[in-house]
């Protein structure tokens, strides 16, 4: 299953952040470009980390105004960088199913593979850090309980969501289901069309 591999290179990912747990360190994808599914996959991954941690820094109240506008930047060009790669990845399972002869009877889903995808790499986040929390020796164990709780939850909802992704990934192979990907054409990026970026050109 392709969810399998996908779950698989995310907890890689996170495990590997967290040795130096920084938002600061280098990246190196563990895969060539070459491996292109597993390449996307690692590298999307480690967008997601390192803002998953840019989200804890900013939200500390002491965070000094200058820095917290710096790493409002950061978050920004990060949010970018997560919705190209969803699109990068879109494009991989476009061209894979190119050849496949859509039913007549076939149906558009609510969201492509990638977007599915994106949602499976956040979960895997979330639940390595509910688990770091339903483990912590410095809590209490009524926060210990509580947050195993909800990582049962989380785990249940990981295994929901990869089976979603699969049945939707075989029904468009099938030629069941068909994908379409519409570019995010966001506008606040966008010199021409924020208003406030172009009045400054």
């Amino acid at each position: 299953m392709f969810t399998t591999k996908a779950n698989a290179i995310f907890q890689d990912v996170i495990n590997q952040y967290h040795i130096l747990n920084t938002v600061s360190q280098p990246f190196k994808n563990k895969y060539k470009e070459s491996d292109l599914l597993e390449h996307l996959l690692y590298r999307k991954c480690w967008i997601d980390t390192v803002q998953w941690h840019y989200e804890d820094i900013i939200r500390d109240p002491q965070i000094d105004p200058v820095a917290a506008l710096t790493l409002k930047r950061q978050i920004d060009a990060s949010n970018q960088d997560r919705t190209d790669m969803v699109e990068y990845i879109d494009s991989y399972f476009l061209n894979k199913y190119k050849d496949v002869t859509v039913k007549p009877h076939a149906t558009i889903n609510t969201e492509s593979p990638a977007w599915g995808i994106d949602r499976l790499s956040i979960l895997a986040l979330k639940i390595y850090h509910m688990n770091e929390e339903a483990t912590r020796q410095d809590a209490t164990e009524a926060h210990r309980n509580a947050c195993q709780k909800k990582l049962d939850i989380l785990l249940e909802q990981r295994v929901d969501l990869s089976t979603a992704i699969d049945t939707l990934l075989n029904d468009i192979e099938k030629g069941d289901k068909y994908m379409k990907v519409y570019k995010q054409m966001k506008m606040y990026n966008d010199d021409e069309l924020n208003p406030v970026l172009r009045s400054q050109k």
